[in-house]
């Protein structure tokens, strides 16, 4: 089943379940608020969140403050989800703030850049299972074991994310995915993943992965400040 959605390209995967604030200055995206707040009652107000695989999220402008033309192209990752708008402030300056929810997964089709004033896409909803079996549930036991050491090696006021992790084997899957820290291009593997057994086995290996990293960072005998300053030739 297909539908054609708004799009939004952002720096950022959103997931399933997950909150997502936005700020909307750019005159585009305020269209896109507008004609979502004028949607009749009861009508989900979504719109299609898809993370920027090359271009840039804010159109570049020039001296004149008007959007370069072609300058805001961008490439777009193939998987995206919606984002259910639970929250809208319109703002002094006509912008808006928004409070959305990550709501279901969808792959990018036909992309239209012309026939609105934010970009358009076909897309394709994706499956979500809703009943793990006994071997997924296990996967998901070893993912909170795994994740809550993650948490205690990246900072130490994570105790209650920690305490409060969701027992829903794909619950738990959107959020590790969305929590860890973990670049776009990991992020976006993971949403594009249908199976929820096979996002939990990749959640391993990468909370493995960033874990050991962390230790290592840690053996470092150097302050990390130093780390991250510039060599001087004294």
């Amino acid at each position: 089943m297909s539908a054609r959605l708004p799009v939004f390209p952002l720096g950022t995967v959103l997931f399933p379940g997950l909150v997502l604030p936005l700020h909307i200055f750019e005159e585009r995206y305020r269209a896109l608020v507008r004609h979502l707040v004028e949607l009749p009652e009861g009508t989900p107000r979504e719109f299609g969140v898809v993370a920027i695989q090359a271009g840039w999220e804010v159109a570049p402008t020039g001296p004149d403050g008007r959007p370069v033309p072609g300058a805001g192209d961008v490439t777009l990752h193939e998987v995206g989800c919606t984002a259910e708008v639970r929250q809208v402030t319109e703002l002094p300056d006509g912008g808006f703030d928004l409070v959305t929810v990550g709501r279901r997964r969808f792959r990018v089709g036909d992309v239209d850049a012309e026939s609105a004033p934010y970009l358009t896409a076909e897309v394709q909803w994706l499956p979500e299972p809703t009943d793990p079996d006994e071997s997924t549930a296990l996967l998901a036991t070893r993912v909170i074991s795994v994740f809550r050491q993650y948490l205690t090696l990246v900072r130490a006021e994570d105790q209650e994310l920690s305490e409060q992790l969701p027992e829903d084997p794909t619950v738990l899957s959107h959020l590790v995915a969305a929590t860890a820290a973990l670049t776009v291009d990991d992020r976006q593997e993971l949403l594009a993943i249908d199976d929820t057994a096979a996002r939990l086995r990749a959640e391993l290996r990468l909370l493995n992965r960033e874990a050991a990293l962390l230790r290592q960072v840690r053996a470092v005998p150097v302050p990390l400040r130093e780390l991250g300053s510039p060599s001087t030739p004294n």
